[in-house]
């Protein structure tokens, strides 16, 4: 079997076992990405996520992470929900409606590296999905999967934004794919909507102004001067996806997979309020919800409270 037909029978499986689009490049160093990361670092954009001025050598160069790496197959796995919160709710990102993602991805990474092996014999790698130093959305665009946006997502021109990133990292060649062009043009709604004003210039984001990051990497108390800003998010935040022109290619989910738990959509504000931390370890032990833990959604929730409580 000769590159090209490996190339052809990988992304075949990768359909088959549900990711919705597959790209791949070449395992190489990640110049221009390093020139934007430093500065943003530099700016203090990264907030107290102290973990992302760690391993920067190795976010930068997959070679450092798998020896001897020479592709880098990128995927996207769809979350976008076809149900809604309840309205009298504070929301949640719809990423986390149902079971955590590195849970389902995973076990599906792994079998397409199983496949891979089966195909081409010994092959050397690593599967990755958000959980070590890969600037996963650096990879998927230089595999023509998207461009990144201005609200520094990944943008795909068929599906939008609302999609997980996965890797894997091999030491074998296939055959790449070519990036295509930005088609943010003059739009900026995602600026426009943030309410914290963390999109502070064309596709950067100052992580430590970002909703998300108050509501789910911080483990401070949130800054009383982004009082009455959060418009009533708890967990995460989409507004800058949901603004997007182009999420209105985004199709809802088919599988039951990731099927939100029917408390994400049908608790009120007032259940999650008196939510005891058993019950919430019980229902959400598998969500990305336990990545702030119980302490920290009490905290949103306090801090979500009108200021004359």
């Amino acid at each position: 079997m000769n590159k090209s037909q490996l190339t052809a029978i990988i992304k075949e499986e990768a359909y088959r076992l549900g990711f919705t689009h597959c790209g791949i490049s070449k395992a190489d160093f990640l110049e221009e990405d390093a020139r934007y990361f430093e500065q943003w670092l530099s700016k203090g954009m990264q907030g107290k996520m102290s973990y992302m001025e760690r391993n920067i050598d190795k976010r930068l160069d997959p070679r450092k992470l798998v020896e001897g790496a020479q592709s880098v197959i990128s995927l996207l796995y769809n979350y976008y929900p076809s149900e809604k919160q309840n309205s009298d709710s504070p929301k949640i990102s719809k990423y986390a409606y149902g079971r955590d993602y590195h849970l389902v991805i995973k076990e599906k990474l792994f079998a397409l590296f199983n496949f891979i092996r089966e195909k081409a014999g010994h092959v050397s790698g690593r599967v990755f999905t958000d959980s070590a130093p890969v600037l996963d959305r650096a990879w998927a665009k230089k595999s023509g999967l998207g461009w990144i946006g201005k609200n520094a997502n990944l943008i795909n021109p068929r599906a939008g934004s609302f999609f997980f990133i996965a890797e894997l990292i091999l030491d074998m060649q296939l055959d790449t794919d070519a990036p295509i062009k930005d088609y943010c043009g003059s739009c900026t709604r995602c600026m426009d909507a943030c309410p914290t004003e963390a999109i502070v210039q064309p596709f950067v984001v100052d992580g430590s102004k970002c909703i998300s990051y108050f509501t789910i990497e911080l483990r401070d108390s949130i800054p009383v001067s982004f009082k009455n800003k959060f418009n009533n998010w708890m967990f995460g935040c989409d507004i800058c996806q949901d603004v997007c022109p182009w999420n209105r290619f985004s199709k809802p989910i088919d599988t039951d997979e990731l099927k939100p738990y029917k408390e994400i959509l049908s608790m009120t504000s007032g259940e999650w309020q008196e939510i005891t931390e058993d019950v919430f370890k019980e229902i959400f032990k598998e969500s990305p919800l336990s990545r702030a833990g119980f302490d920290g959604i009490k905290r949103n929730l306090q801090f979500l409270k009108p200021q004359s409580d």
